[in-house]
């Protein structure tokens, strides 16, 4: 009984012990089969990258020693704050660079007073303008350009210039268009210029009218040049070039009036008719600053039809002295037509046609198949516009219920420039398509049988 207690105690972890060799073997065979199942998975993302932020060098020193100011060497003062800041960043603004490197008293001195005169300058524009001396990126947003191309331009900074100047023509629609151009005029900037006056002239009479307070805002400069461009986009026909000049008119004679242009169109009718006295607007003291604008209308364009020949005299905003000379003139080329001397336009300058043209257009709001033509009297010409599929077809019509306006001459010659315009998404904003120096060209009608 003895030895059978010994061998059992000796036996016993000898038993234990294989068991938990076993049962770790085991263990060790079945982790070792997982293993070799998850290993592209753990190859996987052992292999992938992990971002993770770090206080960067350029955080770290936006953060040091500009916010902080530490280890300042130079303390700038500008509308009633300061800064701490140091001169050796402050060198890459050639306005900076020029006060410390040259013999200016400021050079030496560790505190720069900078008057600032611009009323386009803020505190904040200051601070984003400052700030970018002292890191690689920064955040604008349209509201705030204006503001921070006034102060880099003060100081000089072509690269926030450019960025800003990039920001102006993306964000160029109707809330901004008109200021953009101001101040692109203002601190010399033709890029954003050119594409403001691009945007109006595509613009202005298919959405400007929309926003009276923003048409309000156009200056008389502006507006001369836009209503004498070849390239504005004419909705209709040339009278509404008038039209839109006419209430443009009547919102600068009235600075404090509100209301859209449906209700504005009348009472500014109503004005211009009820003036006392016979003198033309446009004679008189009031109105002497507005001729420019209303000498580029094309007054041979806007005497075609009868209504609106009748508005025009009971406006009495134009001088009769500017209507009656190219009155006459149609009459004189229409007899030349009816007589068989002029087939229309054979060759003409470039120069001649865009000055002279008739500007009209139409916006299609959908696909589909689009017939239309334009009113007025086109000297027996009556020609029919069809769009379909995007294909624009031009046809002379010979008949219909008004024959007697219509020539009999078999040929005419006709010049055409087509630009078109595409729908950008913003109810403010169309974009061109095609350059506005498309060709002339000229068409040798027949009459359609």
């Amino acid at each position: 009984m003895g030895n059978s207690v010994s061998a059992l105690a000796i036996e016993y972890p000898y038993r234990l012990s294989r068991s938990i060799v076993d049962t770790i073997s085991r263990k060790r065979k079945r982790d070792e089969e997982s293993d070799e199942e998850i290993d592209p998975m753990i190859n996987d993302t052992m292999h992938s990258p992990k971002r993770k932020m770090l206080v960067t060098t350029a955080h770290y020193i936006y953060q040091t020693l500009f916010k902080e100011g530490v280890n300042s060497d130079v303390t700038v003062v500008a509308l009633g704050k300061e800064w701490k800041l140091h001169k050796v960043y402050l060198a890459q603004s050639p306005y900076f660079n020029s006060m410390f490197s040259g013999s200016w008293k400021e050079s030496m001195e560790t505190q720069v007073n900078i008057q600032i005169l611009d009323p386009n300058i803020t505190l904040e524009a200051l601070y984003v303008v400052l700030g970018s001396l002292y890191r690689d990126e920064f955040v604008l947003k349209p509201a705030e350009v204006i503001p921070v191309l006034a102060a880099a331009t003060l100081f000089q900074l072509d690269g926030i210039i450019a960025e800003c100047v990039e920001i102006m023509k993306e964000s160029t629609n109707v809330q901004t268009v008109v200021s953009y151009y101001t101040t692109a005029s203002e601190y010399g900037v033709p890029m954003v210029k050119e594409a403001c006056l691009n945007w109006l002239k595509v613009n202005l009479l298919s959405n400007m009218l929309e926003y009276p307070k923003k048409l309000r805002e156009i200056s008389t400069t502006l507006m001369t040049l836009l209503v004498a461009s070849p390239d504005l986009f004419v909705m209709q026909t040339e009278h509404s070039v008038y039209i839109m000049l006419k209430f443009w008119l009547f919102l600068w004679l009235h600075p404090s009036w509100e209301g859209s242009f449906s209700n504005g169109l009348p009472e500014a009718q109503s004005y211009f008719q009820n003036r006392k006295g016979c003198e033309a607007f446009l004679e008189t003291e009031l109105g002497t600053p507005f001729k420019e604008v209303f000498g580029k209308l094309r007054i041979a364009h806007i005497v075609t039809h009868h209504i609106d020949l009748e508005i025009i005299h009971s406006d009495n905003i134009i001088p009769s002295g500017w209507l009656e000379p190219v009155i006459v003139q149609q009459w004189y080329r229409m007899l030349r037509i009816d007589q068989g001397v002029d087939k229309g336009p054979r060759e003409v300058s470039s120069a001649e046609f865009l000055e002279q043209s008739l500007r009209c257009g139409r916006i299609i709001a959908n696909e589909g198949h689009h017939c239309w033509r334009w009113t007025g009297f086109n000297f027996g010409l009556d020609v029919i516009m069809n769009l379909t599929n995007r294909k624009l077809k031009i046809k002379r019509n010979h008949r219909g219920d008004c024959a007697a306006l219509l020539s009999h001459q078999s040929i005419r010659n006709l010049l055409l420039r087509y630009v078109n315009s595409s729908y950008s998404g913003c109810r403010t904003l169309w974009s061109q398509n095609k350059s506005l120096t498309a060709h002339i060209t000229n068409f040798l009608w027949k009459k359609n049988v």
